[in-house]
């Protein structure tokens, strides 16, 4: 399995020769609306849309962010066959987006796609916040988690009791959080450092932690939290690529 991180919360996996790109935000740094709020993104990716190459998938936790799906990003997804998220995201944004519900599966070429929960935020924010979802990835005698903007550790502990350990953990950190909610709405070092030790992983690949002013912790707090992993984290600059055994 290979992981090229290209900045935020968008990377490209492949496993088994199936190609999925999650999160698909390629905009320059700026400030980017969000009803009467914005977002700053303070970084551009590390590669853009015809850089990433082909892919026979995106992995979409959820539309309605800019810093998760950006204009560029948008753009892109009509240049894919397959676009799994929300049955919201289906709804506002049309084919080639389809909706995968939590435990439902699909198969892409030699890879199983399973839709899991997420929850953006504390207990009873989802109607500010909005649906997201995460995926569960099984091809080639390897599981891969990816979280998605989820900040829920007992969604983390359903999912471990219904897929087991998993090899990768790739987990959305960063401790997000805007005046909207009043609580994290991802992440945050230290509870990524807890998920990955519900979910047994094997590696952790985190992303969505740099890049926009909202997070609240960065690469060096990460890369603390995860001192007793060694070479079990995965902490790729933008742009990096790492091979998993």
């Amino acid at each position: 399995m290979e992981i090229r991180y290209a900045g935020g919360p968008t990377a490209v996996l492949e496993i088994g020769g199936v190609r999925l790109l999650t999160d698909p935000t390629f905009d320059p740094p700026g400030d980017y609306p969000i009803g009467d709020r914005k977002l700053t993104k303070t970084a551009g990716p590390a590669f853009g849309a015809d850089a990433a190459g082909p892919v026979d998938a995106v992995l979409l936790s959820h539309d309605q962010h800019p810093d998760n799906l950006d204009r560029a990003g948008r753009s892109h997804l009509a240049s894919v066959p397959l676009v799994l998220s929300t049955g919201s995201a289906a709804e506002r944004l049309g084919a080639p987006v389809r909706a995968l519900p939590n435990w439902a599966s699909v198969e892409v070429g030699a890879v199983r796609v399973t839709g899991v929960p997420a929850q953006h935020g504390p207990d009873g924010t989802e109607h500010l916040v909005g649906e997201v979802t995460g995926f569960v990835i099984e091809g080639e005698g390897k599981t891969v988690y990816v979280s998605g903007d989820n900040a829920s550790l007992d969604v983390v502990r359903e999912i471990a009791g219904r897929t087991g350990p998993v090899d990768v953990a790739v987990l959305f950190a960063g401790g997000a959080r805007t005046p909207l909610v009043d609580g994290d709405l991802t992440l945050s070092s230290a509870d990524a450092v807890t998920a990955a030790e519900i979910l047994g992983a094997g590696h952790v690949v985190p992303l969505h932690f740099e890049h926009w002013t909202h997070f609240t912790q960065g690469r060096e707090t990460v890369e603390r939290a995860f001192a007793g992993f060694g070479d079990r984290l995965r902490l790729l600059a933008p742009g990096e690529r790492t091979r998993l055994p």
